[in-house]
């Protein structure tokens, strides 16, 4: 898809607008075209199909906020500052995130949509966890915990993402994600 088209951008935009809010499920590629002021021969112009359209859009999403997190790893800063810029990041995009949304996210029906949920999940941990890792290794974490034990609560913290008992504590899906990072990195770091 030509990243520079302005039709092409608008509908992602809008997109983005109507899944944060409503969920994949509930919105219809007809909805998304009459929203971004587009036709349906203009959106299969750019996209296969609704799944096509999500999956570059998470794609675009997660570009951006890699480079944002890559910027954030490369500073010169104690590694406390580095978490302090991670929690903004995982704040601001989480923002306007619908229950809906993180639902369908976590628990998606939809063969192609979990595979890609699953292996983006597993992207992201690794990069993770070579950055923690790091840290380690640097003694910007404690020393005395196993990086495989941080593997495992990570990937704990996303199955307590999908439990709805735990969902339903927090006004917003955002207030559970950022209570949950809060928790994990203000854990792992070393002892004053």
């Amino acid at each position: 898809m030509p990243e520079n088209s302005s039709k092409a951008q608008q509908i992602l935009i809008t997109a983005k607008d109507l899944f944060y809010r409503y969920g994949f499920k509930r919105v219809s590629i007809e909805e998304v075209c009459r929203e971004a002021g587009v036709s349906k021969m203009t959106f299969y112009k750019y996209f296969k199909n609704k799944n096509g359209l999500i999956i570059h859009m998470m794609n675009t999403l997660s570009r951006d906020a890699w480079e944002i997190y890559e910027s954030i790893m490369s500073r010169q800063i104690p590694y406390k500052e580095k978490v302090a810029g991670m929690l903004r990041l995982k704040a601001d995009s989480t923002k306007g995130l619908s229950p809906e949304l993180l639902q369908e996210i976590h628990n998606s029906d939809d063969e192609e949509l979990k595979a890609y949920f699953q292996k983006h999940t597993i992207t992201n941990l690794k990069r993770i966890m070579k950055d923690l890792t790091k840290a380690q290794q640097d003694g910007e974490l404690r020393q005395d915990m196993k990086i495989g034990f941080i593997l495992y609560f990570m990937n704990h913290m996303f199955e307590m993402a999908k439990d709805q008992q735990l969902t339903a504590l927090y006004a917003t899906p955002q207030d559970l994600i950022m209570e949950l990072n809060n928790f994990f990195f203000y854990g792992i770091l070393p002892r004053e």
